[in-house]
């Protein structure tokens, strides 16, 4: 046999296929955290001014041309109506201008990004110095000093996506990336369900009575770790069904590579650039990242949107998964059909 021959046989034309396919995601995953995290900047972050009606205008007309566009300022009637927002999370902060002394105030949240709190208050010092004023920082939804960076949140969502598209590439591993029946399907699915109630329960515990990491509510936050996961494997699952094992990688595609740097985590989404930023909210590690620093720092307000982006994922992973379990598979030679055949399972293409 020719070195050519032992070449062919010991990587098949599939094999080098699959290599190629890893190769992509491996530059994917680098362009898109080095692309999504290496210059943090903050572009049009929803802040509020809180100024004296003669000079309110002015200043937010000054704010909103600061050289690279870094705040997107709005007048707000006062400071309980900045504070209130703020907690509502419809802005990131709010400069509170003192009308008789020459000290204002900057409102932020570290508890939705410390990196975000802290350059909030530079770019305001450095927007107040050449008017002669001072400014103090009041933190009014601070981070745990558990939670360093407030990241918390975003790894333990991260650990919840890693569950639960591990779990749907085991599953698929071990008895075939195609369902051979709906009831198959409907068994994957009811194992899905019980593995993501498991990590959300345990994930939550871990992160606050166990760490006391995050504040706020186990069971809130339990929830949210179930949803997490059973979107994340159910939509695994889906693409599993559609593609063979080639849907391992798109999982990874859209959760790993799209779906960690662009979730706002390390840096707050308003902090990336407009792609990330934008795919971001609609992907299940940054609508769940959004719903865990809610519930942690925000009095969980604000959880509708991301709740919904989630479900949806869910909606559509189980409702594929259990309508491709439906197509009939081709027979094999001298062999029963699979459509007839509820215990045989079609090998991992």
């Amino acid at each position: 046999m020719t070195f050519a021959d032992e070449v062919k046989n010991a990587v098949t034309t599939r094999a080098a296929l699959l290599v190629i396919g890893v190769l992509g995601l491996q530059l994917l995953f680098i362009a898109s955290y080095v692309g999504a995290l290496h210059r943090p900047d903050p572009t049009d972050v929803p802040f509020g001014v809180v100024a004296p009606q003669q000079v309110s205008g002015q200043l937010v007309t000054q704010l909103d041309g600061l050289p690279g566009g870094p705040l997107d300022p709005r007048a707000v009637s006062g400071e309980a109506e900045a504070r209130r927002q703020i907690q509502n999370r419809e802005i990131d902060g709010a400069l509170i201008v003192s009308p008789t002394g020459s000290t204002d105030t900057v409102l932020v949240a570290s508890g939705g990004g410390t990196v975000l709190a802290t350059s909030l208050t530079k770019i305001i010092e450095q927007a107040e110095g050449p008017r002669k004023r001072t400014v103090r920082t009041v933190d009014v939804a601070p981070a745990s000093p558990d939670d360093f960076d407030g990241l918390s949140s975003f790894y333990l969502v991260v650990g919840w996506c890693v569950g639960g598209y591990l779990c749907a590439s085991i599953l698929a591993i071990s008895a075939g990336t195609k369902p051979a029946n709906r009831q198959r399907a409907l068994i994957r699915t009811a194992v899905m369900a019980l593995y993501s109630i498991a990590g959300g329960i345990g994930g939550a515990v871990i992160i606050g009575p166990i760490l006391g990491a995050l504040p706020g509510s186990v069971w809130a936050l339990a929830g949210l770790g179930a949803l997490v996961v059973f979107a994340v494997g159910m939509i695994t699952l889906a693409l599993e069904a559609l593609t063979g094992i080639v849907g391992i990688g798109l999982a990874v595609l859209l959760i790993v590579i799209a779906g960690n740097p662009s979730a706002g985590g390390a840096f707050p989404l308003p902090m990336l650039p407009d792609f990330w930023r934008a795919i971001g909210p609609a992907l299940p590690p940054g609508a769940g990242t959004w719903v865990a620093r809610s519930i942690a720092y925000f009095h969980g307000n604000a959880v509708t949107g991301p709740l919904l982006v989630l479900s949806a994922w869910a909606v559509v992973g189980t409702a594929l998964t259990l309508l491709l379990s439906m197509r009939r598979r081709t027979p094999a030679a001298g062999g029963p059909s699979s459509a007839t055949g509820p215990l045989h399972e079609s090998p991992t293409p």
